[in-house]
């Protein structure tokens, strides 16, 4: 018996209800599954369960996993703060970067992204709600780091990420949600975005309201941190 069947079928289930109550085409919401403390064991088990993308914070753990789990077919997401000093790591090992907030970052994982790889997939990380402690480019900043990055071959700019303060109200919770997709809507046709990373275990109903296609989900996937 997979261990994760439950968790990972409550999930799913959750997504596709928040599909259906806000309108949104059955199938649009892509889970990331966030592995970050988790082993490669765990890994595997939801994989087996049909799950394809994985999301890691934390580059060295990540790399452990990727190793080991070379030769399955996982499609793998790095959702944590880059440091100018892991880029070429980064860039030679991921399929997708959720994070980028500035343009040196965007640069390094370009000139450091291999030749025999496709263009990398990139979100550029807003810092909605102008929180100090919040990575982010600033939404008064994100047209010029949009068209950089865009500008850039190697990286295919897809589209917007946010990670706001917890809340627990569901109104509030949607805000600045709502705010990340009409930054979408603004840019969308001018730098061709078909992506709005945003949502985790607790917001993630809200997300999926004001338009998320990607959700990045860990704690209801493998349980507590470890």
């Amino acid at each position: 018996m997979n261990p994760f069947a439950a968790s990972f079928q409550a999930v799913q289930q959750q997504i596709a209800d928040a599909e259906a109550r806000y309108d949104r085409t059955a199938g649009s919401v892509q889970l990331v599954a966030v592995s970050k403390t988790q082993p490669a064991t765990g890994v595997r088990a939801i994989h087996e369960l049909g799950q394809n993308h994985f999301g890691e914070n934390y580059l060295q753990e990540a790399l452990a996993k990727i190793d080991a789990l070379q030769g399955l077919p996982l499609v793998w997401h790095f959702v944590g703060h880059i440091q100018s000093n892991k880029t070429a790591l980064v860039a030679g090992c991921f399929d997708w970067v959720h994070t980028i907030d500035r343009d040196k970052i965007a640069r390094r994982l370009n000139d450091q992204r291999p030749g025999k790889l496709v263009p990398l997939n990139v979100c550029v990380q807003v810092n909605v709600s102008g929180e100090y402690s919040k990575s982010g480019v600033a939404p008064e900043a994100l047209e010029h780091l949009l068209a950089i990055v865009a500008g850039l071959p190697r990286l295919r700019l897809r589209g917007l990420m946010t990670l706001p303060a917890p809340e627990s109200d569901f109104e509030q919770q949607r805000q600045p949600f709502r705010a990340l997709a009409a930054m979408l809507r603004r840019y969308r046709e001018r730098f061709n975005l078909d992506t709005l990373s945003m949502g985790t275990t607790g917001d993630v109903e809200a997300a999926i309201a004001e338009g998320a296609t990607m959700v990045r989900i860990g704690s209801a996937l493998f349980g507590p941190r470890q």
